[in-house]
C-alpha cells in the first residue's frame, strides 16, 4: 500500500458566524463547532483511505480562544498520523475578525478514524508522509498520542463494565 502525502487529506473551510449559532455568552456555541470538526476530519480520513470511514474518538478539543459574531471561522483539517486502519487527524480552528483582520487559533482538535471495508470490517490505510514543519511535528509526536488513546480506551471499557442500563424510573 502506497503512502500518502499529509497534504492529500488537507481539507479547508471557511464559514461565517450566524446568530443561531451562538450561545448565551454571544460566542459561537460549542457544540456547533465540534459538530463542524467531526464533519470535515471525516472528510480528511476518506480522503486519506479512500474507504468508508467511522469516528472511533474525539480525543480532545481543546477551546483556546472565543469566537465572536465578527469572526469568520476557518477549519483545516489533515492526517497526522495513521496506525493500521486507524487514522488520526488533526483539525485547527483560526478565527479571523472581519473588521479587523486579526487571526487567532481559537481551538484545536484530534479524532481518531479507522477505515472500513466493503464488509464493514476495519482495513489497512496507507502511511501518512508529513512535508512541513507543523505536520512534522504532530507526525513525531502522533505515536505517544496513539499509545494514550489505547490506554484511555482500556480504561473506558472498564468503567463501561461498571455503568448500567438499567432504566432510571424503575
Amino acid at each position: 500500500m502506497e503512502s500518502k502525502y499529509a497534504n492529500e487529506s488537507r481539507v479547508v473551510r471557511t464559514s461565517r458566524v450566524f446568530p443561531n449559532d451562538i450561545n448565551n455568552h454571544n460566542t459561537l456555541f460549542g457544540g456547533k463547532l465540534m459538530s463542524d470538526v467531526d464533519m470535515i476530519a471525516s472528510i480528511s480520513a476518506t480522503r486519506h483511505s479512500r474507504r468508508g470511514c467511522v469516528t472511533a474518538s474525539t480525543d480532545s478539543v481543546d477551546f483556546l480562544n472565543p469566537i465572536t459574531p465578527d469572526d469568520s471561522v476557518s477549519f483545516i483539517s489533515f492526517v497526522s498520523w495513521t496506525g493500521t486502519s486507524s487514522m488520526e487527524v488533526f483539525v485547527k480552528i483560526i478565527a479571523e475578525n472581519l473588521l479587523t483582520g486579526e487571526r487567532k487559533i481559537a481551538a484545536t482538535a484530534f479524532l481518531t478514524f479507522v477505515a472500513l471495508d466493503e464488509k464493514g470490517k476495519p482495513t489497512k490505510v496507507p502511511k501518512v508522509i508529513p512535508q512541513t514543519k507543523e505536520e512534522m511535528k504532530l507526525h513525531e509526536t502522533g505515536e505517544d498520542r496513539a499509545a494514550k488513546r489505547k490506554e484511555h480506551r482500556i480504561r473506558s471499557k472498564e468503567l463501561a463494565s461498571f455503568i448500567t442500563t438499567d432504566k432510571p424510573w424503575e
